[in-house]
C-alpha cells in the first residue's frame, strides 16, 4: 500500500472506534493505549484466519498450512533438519516456520500460544502446556585432546573442580541438568571455575577444541567433532542424560497438523536416538 492509502485506512479505523490509535509528534509515531489493544486483536484475527485455512484444508484430507515450531539451539542444529526433511516429503503443503531459542524461552512462548509446538531438552510443569518425553541423549564432557581431562575414562563432579568450565546460557536445558549433576556431589557454585557462558554450541565447541576449558554437551551434537579428532568426549559418573521433549499448548481442540507433527517428532526423536545408541 502507498503511504496515503495507509493513512486513509488508519483514519477510517480511528473514526470507527472514535478514538486516536496513534500519537504523532516529535518526529515519531507511537501507539496509544487503544492502538495497542487494536493491534493485539488484529494479530489474533490474523492468527485465527490462518488457523481457519488450516482447519478447512484438513476437512479435504490435505494436511497443509503453516506450523510455528520453537526449538532449542541444539535440537535445531542436530535433530530438526532430518525431522523436517521427512515431514516435508510426507506433507509438501505444510509450511514450517522455525524460531530458535533456549528451552525456557521456547516453553514460555508455547505456553503463551505464540508457537504451535516446541522441541526442547527439558520442560517445567506449566499447567498450560502438554509435554511428551520422546527420547533422551547422553551428556558428555568435551575437551581438547591435549586437555588434562582427556586421559580419563570417566569423570565425577569432583574430578572437574579446578578446571575452567565453558557453560551454557541461563535458561538452557543442558545447563540446568549440569547444575543438577554438581549439586548432589556437594560441589558448590563457588568451586566451579567459570571460563565463559555462551548461547552458541558451535562457539562452545570451538573454545573447548582450542583448549580453553571443558564443556558438557549432548552426544549427538559432538559426534562428528570426536570422529574427526577435534574433541575428546568422556562419560560422566554417574551418567546423565538430557530428555528430548515435545510440548504443545494444552488445548481442548487441536489442529490435525499440530497433532501430526507432534506425533512425527516423537517418533523421529525415538528412532534417531536408537540409531545413536546402536552406533
Amino acid at each position: 500500500m502507498t503511504q496515503p492509502a495507509v493513512t486513509f485506512q488508519i483514519k477510517q479505523l480511528e473514526e470507527h472506534f472514535d478514538t486516536r490509535l496513534l500519537d504523532r509528534g516529535h518526529g515519531k509515531i507511537t501507539l496509544t493505549a487503544a492502538g495497542e489493544l487494536v493491534l493485539a486483536y488484529a494479530e489474533k484475527i490474523l492468527g485465527l484466519s490462518a488457523e481457519l485455512d488450516s482447519r478447512v484444508s484438513e476437512l479435504t484430507d490435505e494436511l497443509a498450512g503453516q506450523i510455528k515450531i520453537g526449538t532449542s539451539t541444539t535440537i535445531a542444529a542436530y535433530w530438526l533438519p532430518q525431522m523436517l526433511e521427512g515431514f516435508k516429503r510426507r506433507y509438501p503443503g505444510v509450511l514450517p516456520r522455525v524460531v530458535v531459542g533456549n528451552s525456557k524461552l521456547t516453553e514460555d512462548r508455547v505456553a503463551a500460544r505464540d508457537l504451535d509446538i516446541g522441541l526442547i531438552e527439558i520442560a517445567t510443569e506449566q499447567h498450560t502446556i502438554e509435554r511428551r518425553s520422546a527420547a533422551r541423549d547422553e551428556l558428555l564432557v568435551i575437551c581438547s585432546p591435549d586437555h588434562p581431562l582427556a586421559k580419563f575414562k570417566q569423570l565425577t563432579a569432583r574430578d572437574l573442580v579446578g578446571h575452567p568450565f565453558i557453560d551454557r546460557d541461563p535458561g538452557n536445558g543442558v545447563r540446568q541438568i549440569a547444575d543438577e549433576f554438581f549439586e548432589p556431589a556437594g560441589v558448590a557454585g563457588s568451586e566451579i571455575t567459570l571460563c565463559a557462558e555462551l548461547g552458541s554450541l558451535a562457539a562452545i565447541k570451538q573454545l573447548a577444541a582450542a583448549g580453553l576449558g571443558f564443556a558438557i554437551a549432548s552426544k549427538r551434537a559432538i559426534h562428528r567433532d570426536v570422529e574427526e579428532g577435534r574433541l575428546v568426549a568422556i562419560p560422566l559418573q554417574p551418567r546423565i542424560y538430557t530428555p528430548l521433549e515435545v510440548i504443545v499448548p494444552r488445548d481442548k481442540f487441536r489442529s490435525r497438523l499440530i497433532t501430526a507433527f507432534a506425533d512425527y517428532a516423537c517418533e523421529e526423536f525415538a528412532r534417531i536416538a536408537r540409531e545413536e545408541e546402536g552406533a
